[in-house]
């Protein structure tokens, strides 16, 4: 009898101690009933959570085997966390990031497990329908439409980090040595066959989220420049744009200060102090999209990436995992 193909799942949390236990209960629940023939790990990446989180996933972990825990030494961010976790999976197919708060739906795992069967690489869910406010709804979708408009691959539509990947796309993600990772433009890059399942995005069962405002748009404009250098040259064109502006009103203030002397253009102190604070504002602008670019650099040729382990729950030992990404 030929072995199960084994399916891992990511979850990283951090400060979840009430939504960890639900989220692997479920994921039991859709391999005991829907996909009993095959093997299943679920990988929890702890970003070094101030609450019982890690106490909760370690009375998983003694119970049922199925469940690893990685506890970071530090808070890294749910990317690099989910990313690291990612680098240690050994499934046949991989479920890149099953958030604990349950928004994405682990029951449509089995729909994915159907289309990876049937050849295709890559599985990702299209949230169709978000269950937030408006203003979040409305600017996700804004984001979503920006950067698929602007990146040089195709970066689907509505698309976040839950998605199914075959083990060529993991070990082609590997190559990857991003500071930041941006998944979902990675996983775009890097190509394969792939397939999208529309799905509901559903509302958090406890509490609320951990990203504030700087981390949604820290994320944001890593996604913005991780693979366009569109801003950058909306920059260079609005500059063009200004000065063009600026040569032809001040040819118009000398013609009218030649031919209309005695309607000359007043020299007001509001109209000089208006024109200088707005282009100060664009310079700064400017500047601003350019650092962000020059600190991505820095942090990329820093090798800021690196992600420090405090525990590991349920690996092989060391040397065994080495084995298994040899083969």
């Amino acid at each position: 009898m030929p072995a199960k193909r084994l399916i891992s799942i990511v979850s990283p949390c951090y400060n979840e101690e009430r939504s960890v236990n639900e989220c692997y209960l479920a994921v039991k629940r859709v391999f005991d009933e829907s996909l009993s023939g095959y093997e299943w790990e679920h990988v929890f990446s702890d970003n070094c959570s101030t609450d019982d989180t890690v106490a909760v996933l370690r009375e998983i972990a003694a119970r049922d085997p199925h469940v690893k825990v990685i506890v970071n030494s530090r808070n890294y961010g749910a990317f690099r966390s989910m990313f690291n976790a990612l680098m240690k999976t050994r499934g046949d197919a991989v479920l890149a990031m099953l958030a604990v708060d349950l928004q994405d739906p682990p029951a449509l795992l089995v729909d994915f497990v159907a289309r990876w069967e049937e050849g295709y690489k890559v599985v990702f869910g299209i949230r169709k329908n978000r269950k937030e406010s408006f203003l979040m709804r409305s600017a996700r979708s804004l984001f979503y439409r920006l950067v698929q408009f602007s990146a040089n691959i195709n970066i689907p539509t509505d698309a976040g980090e839950f998605q199914l990947l075959d083990r060529q796309v993991v070990e082609a993600l590997r190559h990857f040595k991003d500071y930041f990772p941006y998944l979902r433009g990675m996983i775009a890059n890097v190509g394969f066959k792939s397939v999208g399942i529309p799905y509901d995005w559903g509302v958090r069962r406890h509490g609320k989220s951990g990203a504030n405002l700087f981390q949604l748009y820290d994320q944001a404009i890593n996604g913005l420049i991780s693979f366009t250098n569109l801003p950058m040259r909306l920059s260079v064109f609005a500059g063009i744009f200004l000065a063009g502006a600026s040569l032809f009103l001040a040819v118009l203030s000398v013609v009218a200060a030649i031919f209309f002397p005695q309607k000359g253009v007043p020299q007001g102190i509001v109209t000089l102090l208006v024109a200088v604070f707005f282009f100060s504002g664009i310079q700064l602008l400017f500047i601003g999209i350019i650092g962000e670019y020059v600190a991505a650099t820095h942090a990329q040729v820093r090798q800021g990436f690196a992600v420090f382990e405090q525990e590991l729950i349920n690996f092989a030992p060391a040397a065994d995992r080495r084995q298994d990404q040899g083969r």
